[in-house]
């Protein structure tokens, strides 16, 4: 019986008593005739009374017929001489002995039984696992027994290698001797560090499914409470609960919530903060040997955690969960795909080579987002397009065509992404492009989307500079076309883009040829991008701080320059493929081939991103003889190649 049914039979027993009282109280009173004095003295008379029961005033009495009645009577001294004559049965008893013990119970103890049944049942509420508004210091870990973890490692793709490295942490779950008559102890904390959304919650819980061991799962926040010690509390209730269900798996997510560096920071808040960590400490240094429980959390900030929460014997093991290469895509597209009916022309490896920089929640979204556009095309099979559409849909925002542009604003954006193109075209270091599109996605009025054959481990010096030239050219051939007093707003995300690139270049990754091999980046900087700081550090002299300034000029200058030349030297392509984005809105790279060439489109075709190491050739126009490569994907958010 759940806890739902208990509490309503527990009402209905109570109501039922209650009724039961009523009724023993009030018993047969609906029978009793009430009758007036002078109807009572006219039966006295006529000889129909039996008997009666005097109280007072009061008269109770039965008549000969058997019926029971009722009446009040004035101070009358001839009315026991009238009954006596009458042979009536006469019983007395004073007024004070009115109330029975019936009525005394209903009159007294009725109250307080029901103050304390109410109060009985208002404690036991309080005290269920639901409300617990008494419970501050217990744990609100919840717990997912093994008959409800139906996640194995094989619902886990794309990161082999932390698998790998938590195999042996299923084999102690489920054999913990194995270890122990060879002397080897199993560390007793395990911290998952890596992006968000790459996996360290669902790899967790892989565990636990495969050592079919019990779950519990908290996060780091709901430890600390405004109430000084509540955390603490928490932190021994959980190891508690955790050692009583052992052998079992206690998962912690984002615990820099709760384990930061301590001695930083002013408040009671902060004491709270540090109450909770040093008991955390505690309680894992005093597990006894072997005793079957196993702490794992998650982070993506391991820089801010307490030292002492990483040394031997506590988070001593540190699995990193990146983002997944080519295979480990494929894999996990796979792993998504399965659950939904597909169409037969559905290649999950065409979609991982497009998707470079995703992790696996961008890839469960855009699975999803396919799902949908597909229900809402009132398909039965998701087929490529829609996958496709999805991933540009994931990686540019949605379009936005219900939004007016003049014919001017439209032109201007084609030349502007026309711009971006060409200049890409014309340097072969540059990513190939993917598509380009005029149609408004997101907060930009158009794009240029390029994505690089293959992952992108590390950054060359001359691919940085490519990218600050495809930066430039859309603003250059806004000046080139409408003249320097047409130019528009619309380059201001390409200038930052190209002024953290460039700045990165000098203050980070040493190449300045006058700053040399020196980093000049602030430890304490909260701006990232591609994984690195883009804050100065203020400790800087202001001769390096000028010295900074003039290299990031310089570069971007001198990239500026080379756009502008290639540019100038391509207007006549420049201008076709312009009109080529206003005709279409929308050109794959393999269009925008066929528009340089010279080819008329008559009609769009999906851009085939199957073929991603075919080189197109470019028309040599003045000076420029440089070739360009066709696309296959990568991330908007890793890569600074949308422009």
């Amino acid at each position: 019986m759940n806890k739902t049914h208990k509490n309503a039979v527990l009402w209905v027993a109570i109501a039922c008593f209650f009724y039961i009282l009523f009724q023993s109280i009030s018993g047969g009173k609906e029978n009793i005739v009430t009758l007036a004095y002078s109807d009572f003295i006219a039966c006295v008379d006529s000889g129909k009374i039996n008997n009666v029961v005097i109280r007072g005033a009061n008269i109770d009495g039965i008549t000969m017929e058997g019926k029971i009645f009722a009446t009040y009577a004035p101070k009358d001294p001839g009315l026991i001489t009238k009954l006596l004559e009458k042979n009536v049965r006469i019983t007395a008893a004073s007024a004070e002995e009115n109330a029975t013990l019936l009525h005394f119970i209903f009159s007294g103890l009725f109250p307080l039984l029901l103050l304390a049944s109410i109060w009985f049942l208002f404690m036991r509420q309080i005290q269920s696992g639901g409300n617990r508004a008494l419970g501050f210091g217990k744990s609100k870990a919840k717990l997912l027994n093994e008959k409800s973890i139906k996640i194995t490692f094989n619902d886990v793709a794309g990161i082999d290698e932390a698998k790998y490295e938590l195999e042996e942490i299923v084999d102690f779950l489920k054999d913990p001797n194995k270890f122990k008559r060879l002397g080897g102890k199993i560390p007793r904390g395990v911290l998952l560090i890596g992006p968000p959304g790459t996996g360290k919650t669902l790899l967790a819980r892989a565990i636990a499914g495969e050592a079919n061991v019990p779950f519990f799962s908290i996060s780091g926040s709901e430890f600390v409470e405004m109430f000084v010690g509540v955390g603490a509390s928490r932190v021994r209730d959980m190891f508690d609960q955790g050692k009583k269900n052992a052998p079992c798996i206690i998962f912690i997510d984002e615990i820099d919530a709760v384990g930061r560096h301590r001695g930083f920071g002013l408040g009671g808040g902060n004491d709270e903060r540090e109450q909770t960590l040093n008991q955390l400490l505690v309680e894992m240094d005093g597990f006894e040997e072997n005793s079957g429980v196993i702490i794992i959390s998650a982070t993506n900030r391991p820089d801010v955690l307490d030292p002492a929460l990483l040394r031997p014997g506590r988070f001593d093991r540190q699995v990193v969960v990146p983002a997944p290469d080519l295979n480990g895509r494929e894999k996990i597209l796979r792993v998504h795909l399965k659950k939904m009916p597909l169409a037969s022309d559905v290649d999950p490896l065409v979609l991982a080579r497009g998707t470079p920089g995703f992790s696996g929640a961008d890839l469960a979204n855009l699975v999803n987002e396919a799902a949908l556009l597909a229900a809402r095309r009132e398909k039965r099979l998701v087929s490529m397009e829609e996958l496709e559409e999805a991933k540009d849909k994931v990686m540019m925002g949605a379009e936005r065509r219900s939004m007016v542009m003049s014919d001017d604003e439209k032109k201007l954006t084609a030349y502007h992404e026309a711009g971006h193109a060409i200049v890409a075209l014309n340097i072969p270091e540059s990513d190939p492009i993917h598509k380009a599109t005029i149609i408004p996605r997101g907060r930009a009025l158009g794009m240029v989307m390029r994505l690089p054959i293959n992952d992108r481990i590390s950054i060359s010096r001359v691919k940085l500079e490519a990218d600050l030239s495809v930066a430039a050219g859309g603003r250059i051939a806004e000046e080139l076309i409408f003249g320097r007093g047409k130019v528009t707003t619309g380059a201001s995300s390409d200038i930052e883009q190209a002024t953290k690139i460039a700045r990165l270049m000098v203050v980070e990754w040493g190449m300045s040829d006058k700053l040399g091999f020196l980093s000049y980046a602030d430890a304490g900087a909260q701006e990232v991008f591609l994984g690195h700081s883009t804050v100065g550090n203020k400790n800087l002299s202001i001769e390096t701080t000028k010295i900074i300034d003039d290299e990031i000029r310089n570069i971007v200058d001198r990239t500026y320059k080379r756009a502008e030349i290639i540019l100038k030297n391509n207007l006549s392509t420049l201008t076709l493929l312009a009109e080529g984005l206003l005709e279409h809105e929308t050109l794959s790279g393999e269009n925008i081939q066929k528009i340089i060439d010279g080819e008329k489109l008559e009609k769009q075709k999906k851009p085939d991103v199957s073929k991603p190491s075919r080189r197109l050739k470019m028309p040599t126009t003045g000076s420029s003889k440089s070739g360009v490569r066709r696309t296959t994907g990568n991330s908007k958010k890793k890569s600074p190649d949308l422009i």
